[in-house]
């Protein structure tokens, strides 16, 4: 029987760039290990058009996925928690989660050119897959 996926929310601020490639980059590289989802304390309500280009360029089509509160979500269903920004994902998840938290500190792109969200891309890819891999390893 094989395994289900294991759930994974990836948080920042503005739910529009830095969770949002997460986000892309889990449901891209985890395919049958990974379910990705991306959520923001305060979201701006958009995805930002840098971070839809950044992703494009690289063959990953971000442009459908949408911005969203982490209250939308019932954080103890995931079996993986990140925090991309300046919130800790132990300010992020109750007492009674028992999954993975990570926090990941990756800077925001916002107002920069479009090399800093490249870089930044470049920096959340790397470690979507490593994520991605200890979580299969752990299946």
């Amino acid at each position: 029987m094989p395994n289900k996926p294991k759930l994974v929310l990836f948080v920042c601020v503005g739910n529009s760039c830095r969770s949002q490639m997460a986000e892309g980059f889990g449901n891209h590289y985890g395919q049958g290990k990974v379910v990705a989802f991306s959520a923001g304390t305060a979201p701006t309500g958009k995805v930002h058009p840098l971070a839809i280009e950044a992703m494009r360029e690289i063959g990953i089509d971000i442009s459908r996925q949408t911005s969203k509160s982490v209250t939308e979500f019932d954080i103890t269903q995931f079996d993986a928690v990140v925090s991309l920004c300046d919130a800790r994902t132990d300010q992020l998840c109750p007492a009674t989660y028992m999954g993975v938290q990570e926090h990941w500190d990756i800077p925001d792109p916002v107002g920069l050119p479009m090399e800093e969200f490249r870089r930044v891309r470049t920096m959340i890819e790397t470690r979507v897959r490593d994520l991605i891999q200890r979580l299969a390893d752990d299946a």
